[in-house]
């Protein structure tokens, strides 16, 4: 029987596209998992008492080990499940560097079209929320110039997928060749996101066949496998279990960084979030680790990246 405390638990919910992308990479390594559902706006409260106040999603748990961003999600899949594996090429480190586009420029051009297209159907609490954590404190003049902005918005992002349909224009099946790789994921939930969720979506993609043909090899992928598991039952799961030792510094970090300070960790967006605060266990530069304590849960590492994250010593 497998040890239940190595259970890969998802807290997400359907229509987050960027948990869309951690189910499609469950789809790649063929992974068993937990499936617990969150709100998809604040508050969020089981799922802050095991981050500490990180509210974004998805969040992956494995024990008493809370994974934020899917930055964090892929490394530690790969790291646990390394066949099949997410980099079938030699192309590692371009994958990431084209992921940091994707995950800004692209998915906010995204956001963008989605929440512009919808303005006048978006619920008043949504909006805020989405507004607030996607286009800043002045959220409501942003999401209005969004909407006026709207041929714009669109005509920009119909170059990436021009980008995009080119790079599979030679028949491959997926961007990197025949093996699906991490970037497909990376990229498939903005594709995800614009035919769910924009009015003009499915037109406005059906311009581009090979990147619809791409987009249908993709979904075939599935999301692995999954069972439904409660909020309640995951903070047990994490009370019973202990982190994972782990000890990496980095002597050259830029901001001197070691084990045991107090830091803070916030995304480098000001989206009016909550910073999660604990001392450092681990940190190099890709990821930082924290240990914090909750009354009920007890210890647990709280893992970011470095990437689009802030770190404020205290």
């Amino acid at each position: 029987m497998a040890n239940t405390a190595d259970e890969i638990i998802l807290h997400n919910y359907p229509q987050s596209p960027v948990a869309e992308k951690a189910r499609v990479a469950f789809g790649i390594k063929g992974i068993n998992w937990r499936d617990v559902e969150i709100p998809r706006i604040i508050p969020k409260p089981f799922l802050t008492q095991l981050t500490g106040g990180y509210r974004r999603t998805p969040v992956v748990q494995i024990g008493a080990d809370i994974y934020c961003d899917s930055q964090c999600i892929i490394h530690e899949l790969e790291r646990r499940f390394p066949s099949p594996t997410f980099y079938p090429t030699k192309d590692t480190g371009l994958a990431w560097a084209l992921s940091r586009w994707t995950d800004g420029e692209l998915f906010n051009q995204a956001v963008q079209v989605v929440l512009g297209s919808n303005m006048e159907d978006l619920p008043a609490d949504f909006a805020e929320d989405r507004g607030r954590l996607y286009m800043g404190p002045n959220w409501a003049e942003e999401l209005k110039k969004a909407n006026s902005n709207l041929p714009h918005l669109v005509a920009q992002i119909k170059t990436p997928f021009d980008w995009l349909n080119s790079q599979l224009s030679d028949g491959r099946k997926f961007l990197f060749g025949d093996a699906p790789a991490a970037i497909d994921a990376q990229i498939y939930y903005v594709v995800w996101f614009l035919r769910g969720r924009c009015v003009q979506g499915p037109a406005l993609l059906s311009e581009f066949s090979d990147l619809e043909r791409w987009e249908t090899n993709v979904r075939e992928l599935g999301h692995g496998t999954s069972s439904p598991m409660s909020p309640q039952e995951a903070i047990k799961r994490a009370s019973e279990c202990e982190p994972i030792e782990i000890s990496v510094t980095n002597e050259h970090d830029p901001q001197g960084l070691s084990h045991g300070m107090k830091v803070e960790i916030s995304p480098d967006v000001d989206g009016g979030e909550q910073p999660v605060t604990g001392s450092i266990v681990s940190s190099n530069s890709k990821t930082i680790t924290i240990h914090r304590t909750d009354e009920e849960v007890g210890h647990l590492h709280i893992h970011f990246p470095r990437a689009g994250y802030k770190v404020m010593i205290l």
